[in-house]
């Protein structure tokens, strides 16, 4: 009575809130309802009620978390499992069906929503009647009466019927392949108004799951009844089709992800294929105002309205939801795994929203201020770098410390080698080297963007230009080394290129407050967002995935790091370079004193450099020469572990430990030493296994050293000098964004002039080609007119 009187006094959707407490069945609720006074709810809508599910628990709020996802509902929607409205899509079903297995292998618990039942009865039926009415006809009419048959409408219940029974086989007989064993559920609205038939699904997909079956669930649509116009009531969803059911049973089931597969990449903010319209990569409830919905699928009944409908449904219920393309030829084959693995691929939806822009957000700020970061005087843009060097020398006691809590926490988690625990330390004397590069950056940048580098008479009073242009949005992705954030921002500021800058969570604290300093400096001209750190949990994949947004992407790391992002950076260019193997060749011509400190220097100064020293090539003729056993010792005397290379090894008796590699770089104090025959054999071993960075011969002949630089193929080729020496700062260039060991664009140390592109400016006076032609008036001229030099360097 007192449950009564309670109910009395709540307004209808509180009733509702409450009911989906009690879990009772329906005829006990209208029951409780007729006693409140709710003598209107019909039974259906008293079932609808008391199925409203609980939450089982917050959904997953950002993609990195999707690996932790123990139990995936799959729904496959009616364009990924068809082909042309009829018949099934057998490769796609193929790779789908693999990539379930795979994570069912990895202790997943997989379902799978299907549709396909109707198409592949379809297909059937149609043969058969075709093949029914053929044998007639022969029979009655003469087999010229053949070419007027004609297939009648097919009932779609009919098609499922006789479809349903192939598309299990079919899945059976795929997923026996992996030595995985599937079941086969059929379900109707009934199955989950009514509360014990909702029990008894509950628990049999739960066995089955505890004995390791894939479920292969869909809606019966031999005895389902016509689609109908939405008539949800209170939230509840039907399952009128696919994307409900799918939502509905993975809320059912607590599952941690639904993955909902159609022929689209994902949720766009309009119709796909119109203009301007952006895919979403999160969307977010209350998001849906700034949809513009189109028509729905040529084979589904649901739509993306329902598609949508139904995720933040489940996503309500706890379940995080993706929707993604399944028909995509060149992504079907991974979709699902890389949805589990954290990828970007297609709409996560999300409850929970970052309190900053999206990377997507940050770059077209980064954009459009980068815009106005070009236009400004050459001296404004100087006068920014001049102000953050200056920031660095009056900020360096908080530099230092927000440094010194990056390296503690390094140094505690164990997890950094000590080459990359080397690269974050700063110091005094580091930032004051940033601050005086910094300065020297801002003299030589003066006369950078807009500098025309050829003026060309084409025609009388037709004068053509090529002048340099910032090349666009820049992503710097970086390990380590923080003192690379202002570099790089100093390089970008000069060069009127926008900037996105990812550094490594290692380096964190000191990090944000460089990239605050940055900005500060910046905001003295009103182009704050001109320059952008990512600090959200985009993968370094997924930003390589901008090609739309990003221009240029400069990794500075490990070789690892910039071979991954050389691979995943499909349509975007990479500047940089894989590895940094660098040879020191000391001649049998060699001076004792010059080759010990280059050999010294180049291995010792800074190990964990990509210019360090990795292997020592020896001329034959020293071996068992004071000279070589002088490098020997000081090797020894610096604690450089020496493996040996083959031709090395078989010269001694006892020998180091032999190089498994010799294309290995070390990043440590450690080195390879091998031994070649002449200086010839010295640049075909560095062609052979070097990386294309920085070699050096140490030799007294200078006929020698001058056929050496000719011949090796390296961005950098020094002669008696340090390999260390390939460094933008030491070169003059103020700071660098890298080495790069590519053969276009730019090459080595990569400075200002490495960030800019060109663009050709004609100025006429009504010219047209025409004017040029045999009949015309005009000849071209094409005369070279002096440029005028302004002192660049």
């Amino acid at each position: 009575s007192y449950s009564v009187l309670a109910l009395k006094t709540c307004s209808q959707p509180m009733v509702s809130c409450m009911l989906e407490l009690f879990h009772t069945n329906s005829t006990e609720l209208l029951g409780l309802f007729e006693l409140c006074g709710y003598m209107s709810l019909s039974h259906e809508k008293v079932a609808l009620f008391s199925a409203v599910p609980r939450p089982h628990g917050k959904s997953l709020a950002h993609r990195s978390e999707l690996k932790q996802a123990k139990r995936i509902v799959v729904k496959l929607g009616s364009a990924v499992v068809t082909r042309d409205e009829c018949g099934l899509a057998l490769g796609r079903l193929a790779s789908i069906v693999e990539q379930v297995a795979m994570l069912q292998n990895q202790g997943r618990e997989m379902m799978i929503v299907t549709s396909g039942a109707v198409a592949f009865g379809k297909q059937r039926l149609r043969h058969e009647i075709l093949l029914s009415q053929s044998v007639r006809q022969a029979l009655h009419s003469g087999q010229n009466q053949l070419k007027e048959m004609s297939v009648p409408v097919l009932e779609a219940r009919a098609c499922a019927a006789a479809g349903q029974s192939g598309l299990m086989a079919l899945y059976e007989t795929m997923f026996t392949q992996y030595s995985t064993c599937t079941a086969q559920i059929l379900v109707t609205n009934l199955d989950f108004h009514d509360e014990q038939k909702r029990r008894n699904l509950n628990s049999t997909l739960h066995e089955l799951l505890r004995m390791n079956i894939v479920p292969i669930i869909n809606t019966n649509d031999a005895v389902v009844p016509p689609p109908v116009p939405n008539s949800d009531l209170q939230g509840v969803i039907s399952i009128k089709d696919n994307d409900s059911l799918a939502a509905r049973l993975a809320v059912e089931m607590k599952a941690d992800l639904l993955i909902a597969l159609s022929d689209v990449e994902g949720l766009y903010d309009r119709p796909p294929g119109t203009d301007d319209a952006k895919l979403i990569d999160i969307f977010y409830p209350g998001d849906q105002q700034s949809i513009t919905y189109g028509t729905k699928s040529r084979v589904g009944i649901g739509g993306m309205e329902a598609k949508v409908k139904a995720a933040l449904w489940a996503l309500q219920g706890g379940t995080s939801v993706v929707i993604a393309n399944g028909t995509h030829p060149k992504v079907t084959g991974h979709v699902i795994t890389d949805i589990v693995e954290g990828k970007k691929v297609g709409t996560f939806f999300s409850e929970v929203k970052p309190a900053g822009p999206t990377v997507e957000q940050q770059t077209e700020m980064a954009r459009h201020a980068g815009r106005a970061l070009a236009s400004l005087d050459p001296e404004q843009r100087g006068e920014i770098i001049c102000s953050l060097a200056d920031l660095l020398t009056e900020k360096k006691d908080e530099i230092l410390s927000a440094n010194k809590r990056d390296m503690e926490l390094a140094t505690t988690s164990g997890r950094l080698s000590q080459p990359l625990i080397d690269r974050l330390s700063l110091s005094s004397a580091k930032l004051n080297s940033l601050a005086i590069g910094l300065r020297q950056l801002a003299v030589s940048s003066r006369d950078s963007v807009g500098r025309v580098l050829r003026r060309t008479k084409v025609a009388n009073n037709l004068e053509l230009e090529q002048i340099t242009v910032p090349i666009g949005v820049l992503l710097v992705i970086f390990e380590s080394r923080p003192d690379c954030l202002p570099q790089v921002s100093a390089l970008a500021i000069a060069s009127g290129n926008a900037l996105l800058l990812k550094g490594g969570k290692e380096a964190s604290n000191t990090n944000r407050i460089l990239h605050q300093l940055t900005q500060e400096a910046l905001s003295s001209h009103g182009v704050t967002d001109a320059i952008q750190l990512v600090s959200t949990r985009e993968e370094v994949e997924d930003l390589c995935r901008l090609d739309k947004l990003i221009d240029l992407i400069i990794p500075r790391g490990s070789s690892q790091l910039v071979r991954d992002i050389q691979r995943a950076a499909k349509g975007i260019p990479v500047l940089g370079h894989s590895e940094g193997i660098c040879h020191i060749y000391v001649d049998n011509e060699a001076s004792i004193d010059k080759a010990i400190d280059i050999v010294r220097d180049s291995k010792c100064d800074y190990p964990a450099a990509c210019n360090a020293m990795e292997t020592l090539l020896i001329h034959r003729d020293l071996l068992r020469t004071p000279i070589f056993d002088q490098i020997i010792d000081m090797l020894r005397t610096e604690h450089v572990k020496i493996h040996a290379g083959p031709r090395f090894a078989s010269y001694l008796t006892f020998s180091p430990s032999e190089v498994k590699s010799l294309r290995t770089e070390y990043g440590d104090l450690e080195c390879c030493i091998e031994v070649v025959d002449s200086m010839q054999d010295a640049v075909d071993h560095i062609h052979k296994y070097g990386s294309s960075h920085t070699d050096v011969i140490v030799t007294e002949n200078e006929e020698t050293a001058e056929q050496f630089l000719q011949q090796v193929d390296s961005a950098c080729v020094f002669w008696n000098s340090s390999s260390r020496f390939a460094d933008g700062y030491r070169f003059g260039l103020g700071a660098e964004v890298g080495i790069s060991t590519a053969r276009i664009h730019a090459r080595g140390p990569v400075g200002l002039e490495g960030l800019l592109t060109t663009k050709w400016v004609l100025r006429g006076a009504g010219h047209t080609v025409a004017d040029f032609s045999e009949q015309g008036s005009m000849k071209y001229l094409h005369e070279n007119i002096p440029v005028p030099q302004k002192g660049f360097s």
